[in-house]
Order: structure tokens, then sequence, then C-alpha cells
């Protein structure tokens, strides 16, 4: 096969060559100046194809016949394209073209194919390619498709007949250009007081559709084509809302409202709730409420709450059971904004009654003006600045007592009397306080003066008058410097002056200096300032490097007052510029305040107060060591006796009085020689036998001797001090028990009977017991 292909394909390379070559000849063999022989082309000859969709008849369908002017018995025909040789084929010798798929329009509707004539041999084309088109044309296979099966559309209630609602849409694929195939017809399948036209718009039918009534409708849609096809999918559901007019007047749900509130409630609280019936939504509730009879319309009003469909009564004005303990008045609810022309009668008339009773109860008392102000002036005591006055509004008319709220350390200082006599304390200094705002509380006073019931508050403002009570002085700290070369009349400094007192801007500050002798003049420019110029000229620092001028500063005020303000005027080095190169610094001329001098005083005494204490506390520590150790100092003595007596051998001779000694070197106290030691009617139980843990009261015996003894001993230790006794002897069954030769757990020595010497020796006990735990620390 691969040797076939490749002699065809020589076979074609050979007769190009030869055709160019017999071309080249024919061009040479023509006369100079002769045209060259033209060829005549041909023209591809066939008919329009066309083919039916869907056609019932067995494939392959013949489509039609391709066919072209060239006469040749090696000629063949094909078919290029992307349809071509699947779905389309042609008759290699005759050009007839066959489909081999049943089609479908709504698909694709047109097949573009090229045709081919070629060589059998050679499959060179003997004819240029052509294009062409298969159409295939439409049949009546589809029915009308809604692009949404289910739809949703409102419209307003109450609409009149014949009022659009929406337009439902299905599709035909079928070809619009052939009649009747994609046209469609609507019709209602399901669903009443609606209808729908040729283009698939809905309408009501009725008049006065009422949400009230029924709020939603379904609608059942079919399609149809002009055919009558139909399929599943040729329904639609329309779901339609009625949308809410306001077409109902709100109704009364009782035609009587009681209603029960103190006297001190609130203005503006609620006082009760007015409920009616509006079947409308929300958005369309307007109800509107208003007293119709009654003389209590400046005293209540009636607010709407749509939403919870109910009118809330309010106060506007405070309540008094002593005038007035009931209110009755008749209400109207009405919707001014309603539509009249939904109304099928008049209007109904809409009225309620409402009763309010009012309850007493114990009001606190009442001032009659909301704030009081009294002008007081500065450095004066005055005994009554204002009054105030506050009564019980109940009927019991109980005596008021009246006192100040200490809020802040300015209520210090004023008093109020029983009457309500507000009066100075001390006297006021308004250059430290203009304005004080005192709190007063009134309460209600029993028969015996006792307050009792409510309280109630009002402002007082104290405005303190200005005196004239200080002196003018600078308005700033100066520091003057001048050059020892200044000429006469030269500028030192400009100064200003402050009064602290309240004067008017008509009030002028004059300046002047206590001495004129000296090297300066002062210049008062009457606008509360002066000039410092130089007099003379020419100053000496080898003589006064400062020059200390007093300045008279004097306000005009009744009486006027004057102050002397000293600047220090430093002589200065200068360059030939008149810059200053050395200067003196001049210490500031200030004094110390008065409060500054209170605490430095505080400050001495709070210091000697603590160092006469820390003296004094010593001397008492000295004191008790003189007579004995302090308690602390008691509890943690340690006393160790090192002493032990002689075991059982010497129990009856061994005299355990030596337990007294302490490691002090203070020799031991010895016994009386008349009467025998206490220690001596002690007896160690018996190594063995029955009796030999039944003698555990011995011991105890010794102890509380020796207790006795130290009690009554006023040099010895006092009673608490840790004792470590040493007792037994090398005889005794458990030997030493000090905690130095001591091995828990080497000694095969039974220590139980210790728990039969009763709770004071618990602890030898368990150290020496048969205790699980070892190694505890002793």
């Amino acid at each position: 096969m691969q040797m076939l292909k490749m002699l065809g394909a020589c076979v074609g390379l050979m007769a190009a060559v030869t055709a160019v070559t017999v071309a080249n000849a024919a061009q040479l063999d023509t006369p100079s100046g002769l045209p060259a022989h033209q060829r005549q082309k041909r023209d591809w000859i066939w008919n329009q194809m066309h083919i039916d969709e869907e056609k019932n008849t067995s494939l392959p369908h013949y489509v039609g016949k391709i066919k072209s002017s060239v006469n040749s018995k090696n000629a063949k025909y094909l078919l290029k394209g992307e349809s071509a040789n699947k779905v389309f084929q042609v008759n290699a010798d005759t050009g007839d073209v066959y489909a081999f798929e049943r089609l479908d329009r709504e698909k694709i509707s047109e097949y573009h194919l090229i045709a081919l004539i070629v060589d059998k041999n050679t499959n060179d084309n003997l004819e240029s390619p052509s294009n062409f088109t298969i159409k295939v044309h439409d049949v009546n296979d589809n029915w009308p498709k809604f692009t949404h099966r289910f739809i949703n559309a409102s419209v307003p209630e109450m609409s009149t007949s014949g009022t659009s609602v929406i337009r439902v849409t299905a599709v035909d694929a079928d070809d619009p250009t052939v009649a009747d195939h994609a046209s469609v017809m609507y019709h209602i399948l399901k669903g009443k007081d609606f209808t729908i036209d040729s283009s698939g718009l809905i309408f009501t039918t009725i008049n006065n559709l009422d949400r009230e009534k029924q709020a939603k409708y379904e609608i059942v849609v079919e399609a149809r084509d002009a055919q009558g096809l139909r399929g599943d999918s040729g329904t639609a559901t329309v779901l339609i809302t009625l949308q809410d007019v306001n077409d109902n007047f709100p109704i009364f749900a009782q035609t009587k409202y009681v209603f029960t509130v103190p006297e001190d409630i609130r203005v503006g609280s609620p006082v009760g709730s007015l409920f009616v019936e509006d079947p409308d939504e929300p958005q369309n509730r307007k109800t509107k409420y208003s007293i119709v009879q009654g003389e209590y319309r400046d005293t209540f009003t009636i607010e709407t709450d749509a939403t919870r469909n109910e009118g809330i009564i309010k106060l506007m004005k405070p309540l008094d059971y002593e005038h007035i303990q009931q209110y009755s008045f008749t209400i109207e609810a009405t919707d001014p904004t309603i539509n009249l022309r939904y109304l099928n009668s008049a209007p109904p008339k809409n009225t309620a009654r409402v009763i309010i009773n009012i309850t007493d109860v114990d009001e606190p008392p009442n001032f009659q003006k909301p704030f009081y102000h009294f002008q007081l002036r500065e450095n004066l005591k005055k005994p009554l600045i204002g009054s105030v006055l506050a009564k019980d509004p109940d009927a019991a008319q109980r005596s008021i007592g009246y006192s100040i709220r200490r809020t802040s350390d300015k209520g210090q200082f004023f008093g109020i009397t029983k009457q309500g006599n507000i009066y100075n304390e001390k006297e006021l200094d308004r250059e430290i306080y203009s304005w004080y705002n005192l709190t007063v509380e009134a309460k209600e006073l029993d028969p015996k003066g006792a307050p009792t019931g409510k309280e109630s508050i009002v402002q007082v403002h104290i405005e303190v008058l200005d005196e004239n009570d200080n002196a003018p002085e600078f308005a700033q700290p100066y520091e003057p410097k001048v050059c020892e070369n200044t000429a006469p009349g030269k500028l030192v400094v400009r100064i200003s002056a402050i009064d602290k007192d309240i004067t008017p801007s008509s009030v002028k500050i004059r300046f002047s200096l206590s001495s004129e002798d000296s090297n300066f003049t002062l210049t008062d420019n009457r606008d509360n300032t002066a000039n410092i110029t130089v007099k003379y000229g020419q100053f000496n620092r080898e003589r006064a490097k400062v020059h200390f001028l007093p300045v008279l500063i004097s306000d005009n005020g009744r009486p006027s007052l004057t102050g002397t303000s000293t600047l220090a005027v430093a002589v200065c080095q200068c360059d030939e510029h008149g810059k200053f190169t050395l200067c003196e610094e001049v210490a500031p001329l200030s004094g110390i305040s008065i409060q500054a001098l209170v605490a430095i005083f505080l400050c001495i005494l709070t210091i000697t107060v603590i160092t006469l204490l820390i003296v004094l506390r010593r001397r008492l520590r000295k004191q008790s060591r003189a007579h004995g150790k302090s308690v602390p100092e008691v509890h943690e003595q340690l006393v160790t006796y090192d002493e032990e007596g002689g075991g059982e051998m010497d129990t009856n001779s061994y005299d355990v009085s030596v337990l007294n000694s302490v490691r002090g070197g203070r020799e031991p106290r010895r016994p009386a020689l008349d009467a025998p030691p206490l220690y001596a009617k002690v007896q160690k139980p018996p190594r063995h036998g029955p009796l030999a843990r039944s003698r555990p009261g011995e011991m105890a015996a010794m102890i509380e001797a020796k207790k006795d003894e130290a009690d009554h001993d006023g040099d010895g230790p006092p009673y608490d001090t840790l004792h470590i006794y040493g007792y037994e002897g090398s005889e005794s069954i458990p030997e030493s028990l000090s905690s130095l030769g001591a091995d828990s757990t080497n000694s095969d020595v039974d220590y139980d009977f210790l728990n039969d010497w009763g709770p004071r020796f618990k602890m030898l006990a368990e150290l020496y017991g048969s205790d699980p735990l070892e190694g505890l620390p002793y």
C-alpha cells in the first residue's frame, strides 16, 4: 500500500513537470507579440440543496447532487467541512449527497460544506473548490415552553376590573418564519377572578378585590401553539398577592377604659393604652386619637403606635391629688388618610370613654423657686445672706427642716437655720472663689422634729461681690538691663500692672517712683503702662552692678490702694554695638506666701512629732528590758537542760532539781534542806512485768511539780519557756531521750507505752512510737 502511494506521488510529480515543460515550450513557440492562449474556466453545476428535519424515512436521506462541468473519466467528487463524512457523504462518481443522521433544525439550521472534484490517481484538483449550504426545513415538532415555571405577581386590592397584573411569556422553538409553527396561545386552566389575553397579559375580571377576605390567588396558565401542540412544560403557575391599601377604619376594642396612676408620675410617662382593631397592614394604619369631650386636653395627649395598633395616653402636666382626684373625657379614633372611594358606606362614629383615677402619695417638699441667687460682698460675715422656703404639698402640711449638702469644701463656709436662712461662717475672698454653688436639702419633720417622709433639693448660687482690697502689681516679672555707657533718655523697659480686683475698663492705674534721686525716670503712659528711661547715663559697675528701683503702683478705687514693686536693673558690659556681654544674675525679689509658710510649718511639726514618738518608743523598750524580756522574746527563748539522771539505780538519791539550771552560768536553786525533793517521789516504771506500762502518772507528776516551782520562782524564766529535759539515765527503759543520741531506725525497743503517758507526751509518742513514717525532723 505504501508502495502504491509512493508510485502515485511519483507519477503526479512527473505529470506536473511535464505540464510545466509543455507550457514553457508552447510559450517559446509562440511568435513574438502574439497573446498567449488562455484556458477557459469551468463552473460547478448543481441544484439548491434542502432537507426536512426529523424525516421518518430510513437513513441515509438523499439531499441533492453536486456536478462540475469537468468531463473526465478519472474525476471523483469529495466533501470537506466540519460535518463532511460524519453527517453528510457524497458519491464520488455521481456527486449525490446523502445525510446519514436525522437533522434537527432547532439545533443546526444550516450546514456549510466545500465541494471538490479531483483526479482519482493524483488527487489533484480538476476544478477550484466551491462552498455550498444545505438548509434544514422546519417542521412543527416543538410545543411552547414558559421561561419560568413559577411566577410571583401582585396587584393592589380594590383594583377595578381590567387592571393588568403581569405578562407571562412562552417560547416555541420552531421557525417563526413558517406560518403557525411558532405562534403561541394562552389559556387559564386554574384560578378565578383573572383572565389572560393572546399576548400573555393577565388582568382582573372583577372589581373590589379585598385583601382582608383573600390575600393570595394561584393561577395556572397553559401555552399552546397554533396546531394545538402542548407538553408537560407548557404550563406555569402564577402566584398573585393583593397589595394592601388603607381601606379600613380603626374600631375601639372596648367602649370604656379605666386607669389608675399615682400623683407623682413623671411628665411624659405613659398612663395607659387604647386598643383599636384595624385589619390593614401596619404601614396603612394611620390612626389618629383626639379628646372630643373634656377639659383636660392640655393635661393628656395620645400618641399612636402603628406597629402594635394602639394609642398611648401620656401625661403632659404634673398631677396633684390634693386638687383633682379623677379625670374623665371622651376620645375618638379616626384615619384621615383613608380613601373614601374604598368605602361602601359612611364611616362609623368611633368613640370611647376614658377615666383616670389619681392616688395620693407622700410628696417631697416643694421649693418656691427652681433655684436661688444671692449676693454677698467679700470680707464680710453676714448673719443672713438669703432665705429659701419649701412647703409640704400634702394635706398633712408637715414642718420642714433645712440642711446644706457638703458636696465640696466650699460648702463649709456656709450654714443654714431651721427657718431656711443662709449665712456665712467665714469671711469670703472673691479673689479665691467668686461663686459658691450650694445644694440645700429640705426634709419633712414629724411633730418631734425628727426627719420623716421624702426630701427635695434646690440649687443656691451665691455671688461674691468685689471690694477694692488688692493693690495693683506687676503684670509679669521683669529683668531689665542697661549698658554702662547708656545715654540719657534710653528706654530701659516698659512695665504694666494688673489688679486682682474687678475694675471697670475706665479705671486707670498710676505709676510713680518712690524716690526721684535715682538715675532713672518713670513716665506714666496713661494706658496702664509706664516707661522706665535713663536719666543721666554713664553707670559704673564697680560702684553698683544692680540698681533696685521701687515703683509705686496705685489704682483709683474707693479707697485707692497703692502697692510697691521693685525693679532690679542690672548694669552690664556691652560691646560697641550695644549688645550685652557681661551681666550679673539678679535673684528674684519675691517673698514667701502665707500658704507656703503654713505648709513649711506643718512639715516641721510632723517631723517633730515623729521624732518624739521614736524617742518615746526607745525609752519604753529600755524600761521593759530592765524589768524583763518582752512577750515576743519570751516565746522565742529556748532553755536546754543537759542534765540526765542516773537511771533506776539512783531514782531515790539523785536530785533532779539541777534541771533548774540554764546555760548562762546561773547557779541552780537548791531546795530547802528540811523538805525532801519533790522529784524523789517519782518512781520509774519497772522494766519487765505487767506494771511496765501501768505507771504513766509518775513522769506527769514530776513535770507538774517542776511547773509549779517555775510558777513561784520570780527569778526564773516564765512558765511557758520551752524546756528540753534529758531525765532518763542510762538505766532507764528508753535510755536517753535526747535527740542527739536517738536513732529510730536501729532501735528495737517498743516505745508504744508513751501513748499512755498523756497528751503532754503526744509528740514523743509520735516520734518514737510505731510510726510508719521515718526520717521525721526532731
